[in-house]
């Protein structure tokens, strides 16, 4: 299936979760919807993605990867893109900046089973971005409109979405 948190979702969701931002972060929110609904990324390599592949969504048995869980957002998208969504997750410093040791580690990794294109190393920068700007409107839409019915385990959009 495409991915349900696209740019269709981004728009229609960032005004709805803007309200409960201040001004500045209002200005980021509206600049960074405005730079992805203008960029896509179709032409890179697509397959079937995880596309929320957060620590607390692999199991580790010691050193080695036991298994995956939590599939719900699984979907046929860049392949960049979960790479991106890994990174911004698993590589991020307690200064909220990507730590390039780790960030270096996962690309070299991942580079040696699966070599990146010169059009995904262009990409890398705005992919980053555009994986950060998801969670930071999915965070803030799970903790300011909460839907009924559902186990939604909110997030600080301000810790965890890399913004």
């Amino acid at each position: 299936m495409p991915n349900p948190r696209g740019a269709a979702w981004r728009a229609a969701t960032a005004p709805r979760v803007r309200p409960f931002l201040d001004a500045n972060q209002a200005t980021l929110l509206d600049s960074e919807v405005a730079l992805h609904g203008q960029n896509s990324f179709a032409l890179l390599p697509q397959g079937v993605i995880h596309a929320d592949l957060f620590r607390d969504n692999v199991l580790l048995e010691g050193d080695r990867v036991g298994g995956l869980i939590d599939f719900y957002f699984a979907c046929s998208d860049a392949l960049l893109y979960d790479v991106a969504i890994t990174i911004n997750d698993w590589c991020m410093g307690s200064d909220g900046r990507l730590d390039q040791t780790r960030t270096q580690a996962f690309l070299r990794a991942y580079h040696a089973v699966r070599p990146l294109l010169a059009s995904e190393r262009d990409a890398w920068p705005l992919m980053l971005r555009l994986a950060a700007l998801r969670f930071w409107i999915s965070r803030l839409y799970d903790l300011h409109l909460p839907r009924d019915g559902e186990l939604v385990n909110a997030h600080d959009p301000a810790i965890s979405s890399g913004y």
